[in-house]
């Protein structure tokens, strides 16, 4: 975590406060910065040989200011890679100058410091391994071992691709209302692609884990052979009957059904207009007895944060309870905007102001497997991939190319290839029954879904 510059070394919370020191002299009213120090290393193989090899070291920062304009507030985002402090001070005037340029808009602007997050750190959020590295010869060697278990399934002829990847990113965040905070965080992860049937009767599928600790991974054995096992049971697919009939999406899919209502509640699209489900708030969108609830603060949880990006604090909040929408997901701006309170939901990447964003997702399990919801539906269509998307986000017209299996007498019978479903999304969240296999590893832990309401096109 450390440049040097000039000739002296400056770590990233010094360099992110001399950031919002030259922005305050270039005339910025406001201003707040990510520092962002990533490292990160991949290896990939294929037939056995080493294929690629990959590492990168990137140290970056990004700027917002705001300035005083006619009606309220403008402001301008910048980034970049030089750090030095010539290159700091040319970065905030550029940044000052454009905002200066910029529209007015009355809804942009810092917290309150009495709203900022007292956590600092991700301390307590263990999002950092210890032992988060690995070397290039142990990465290969991860890499092959997951080749070798994908090749070993009966009926696999090839492995595209297999790989195995580290990396470490430290954010950093100054404000000039006075916050500061920085932690780290890391993931390793092997994943790995295998190819089964022969000529134009070929199949591919896949599976990829990544985990904060590499301690928490299942092995690459495990993982390879999974790969296997999914792109066999592909193989010699039928063309299913078309017509109106249930839908299971299996654990592997369902979280982009839960995605479009996440997207939907989206502060920044309800203020846009451009939500079906806008006014929705304290009305029933989902079955009664589902929750949906954000969990910002798992240990070691794929999206979890001490704070937001606007220096707000972390909480468990819930967005839908007992199937009605209790809030929507804001940041200071929509919320501003809608006349209401951020929920502590700002993102930002470099280059860009917040906009809301979601963290972990925990949705209520029912009682049963994928073969128990098969069982339930009795004839109807069990998907396990979608391919491209046609989806309306202000009137939730849903169309999208699928494929899995086709069940019949409670039991998956037969490999579906390249279909359609189309539907409508407010009718489709309303009739889902959830089974129990969501993967509390992933950050939208949904288990696989029964859905009503799809007509399929084959």
């Amino acid at each position: 975590m450390e440049h040097a510059a000039s000739g002296t070394a400056v770590d990233d919370r010094d360099l992110a406060d001399q950031l919002i020191e030259a922005a305050m002299r270039a005339g910025a009213a406001e201003a707040d910065v990510i520092v962002a120090t990533a490292t990160a290393a991949s290896v990939g193989v294929a037939g056995g040989m080493l294929e690629e090899a990959e590492r990168a070291e990137t140290r970056e920062a990004g700027l917002r200011v705001i300035v005083e304009a006619d009606g309220g507030h403008a402001q301008a985002c910048v980034a970049g890679s030089d750090l030095r402090a010539a290159a700091l001070s040319e970065m905030a005037s550029r940044a000052v100058a454009m905002a200066r340029s910029a529209p007015s808009d009355p809804y942009c602007g810092l917290a309150a410091r009495d709203a900022l997050s007292s956590e600092r750190d991700g301390g307590t959020l263990d999002l950092e391994d210890p032992d988060h590295s690995l070397d290039p010869e142990t990465l290969e060697a991860m890499a092959l071992r997951l080749e070798q278990a994908a090749l070993s399934v009966e009926g696999v002829v090839q492995v595209s691709e297999a790989s195995a990847s580290w990396s470490r990113e430290a954010l950093t965040m100054a404000q000039t209302n006075g916050f500061r905070g920085a932690y780290a965080r890391s993931s390793t992860g092997w994943g790995v692609t295998a190819i089964a049937g022969s000529g134009l009767e070929r199949e591919r599928d896949y599976a990829f884990e990544t985990r904060r600790h590499r301690a928490d991974l299942p092995s690459p054995e495990d993982v390879g052979r999974l790969a296997g096992e999914r792109t066999v049971a592909r193989l010699k697919p039928k063309r299913p009957p078309a017509g109106r009939v249930p839908v299971i999406l299996h654990e592997r899919v369902a979280a982009s059904l839960i995605g479009h209502v996440i997207g939907a509640v989206n502060g920044a699209s309800v203020a846009r207009g451009s939500s079906w489900l806008m006014e929705k708030l304290g009305a029933r969108i989902l079955p009664a007895g589902i929750d949906l609830i954000e969990r910002p603060l798992i240990p070691r949880g794929r999206a979890s944060r001490p704070f937001d990006a606007e220096g707000l604090p972390s909480a468990d909040l819930p967005v839908v309870e007992d199937g009605v929408l209790t809030r929507y997901v804001l940041d200071l701006s929509s919320a501003r905007q809608l006349g209401m309170e951020s929920t502590g939901n700002a993102r930002r990447g470099l280059g860009g102001p917040p906009s809301p964003g979601i963290s972990n997702l925990r949705m209520t399990l029912g009682d049963t497997d994928v073969a128990g919801l098969a069982r339930e539906i009795g004839t109807g269509f069990l998907v396990t991939s979608f391919i491209g998307a046609s989806i309306n986000p202000t009137t939730g017209a849903y169309s999208r190319g699928a494929s899995g299996f086709w069940v019949e007498g409670g039991e998956i019978t037969y490999p579906v290839n390249e279909v359609t479903l189309a539907g409508a999304l407010p009718e489709m969240v309303a009739s889902i029954r959830p089974g129990n296999d969501a993967d509390m590893a992933k950050a939208m832990a949904v288990p696989s879904l029964i859905v009503e309401g799809l007509t399929l096109g084959a």
